[in-house]
């Protein structure tokens, strides 16, 4: 098949799909006229790639996986290159999950510490000769 259709089945662009030859990822064969010419090995690469990059891999990262296909392998994640870069991958996310915990927990707290600071104000403001309620954005009173 050619370049358009390739580009059609796989969800893609023909763009893309140079590009992913330029990388090493897509082998470039050309058919007597020139055109460049693809199977459905090429598909099936190419299905490994979007599905890895919608899970979040970088191109580079998929790179094991595409081999592993073009080794002659039944699955992309079957050689222990791929299952090293799921690792690190997991690793990653882990770090990040545990960073935005973190921030959580900190939003939590500073939530917390201004209801309490702002409960405060409206307690003062109810008790006689409390101070006068002001808004801190700058608006009109009512």
């Amino acid at each position: 098949m050619r370049i358009g259709e390739l580009a059609r089945r796989a969800g893609t662009s023909t763009r893309t799909l140079r590009y992913y030859e330029s990388r090493g990822l897509l082998p470039a064969r050309r058919g007597p006229n020139g055109y460049r010419t693809y199977d459905e090995t090429d598909l099936r690469l190419l299905e490994q790639i979007r599905t890895l990059r919608d899970f979040g891999f970088d191109l580079e990262e998929t790179r094991p996986f595409v081999e592993c296909l073009r080794a002659g392998h039944p699955a992309g994640d079957s050689c222990p290159a791929s299952l090293a870069v799921y690792r690190r991958k997991l690793d990653e996310l882990d770090r990040l999950v545990a960073d935005l915990l973190s921030v959580r927990a900190q939003v939590r707290a500073q939530l917390a510490d201004a209801e309490r600071a702002r409960d405060a104000l409206a307690a003062d403001a109810l008790a006689p000769d409390g101070p006068e309620p002001r808004c801190e954005l700058g608006g009109r009173q009512p």
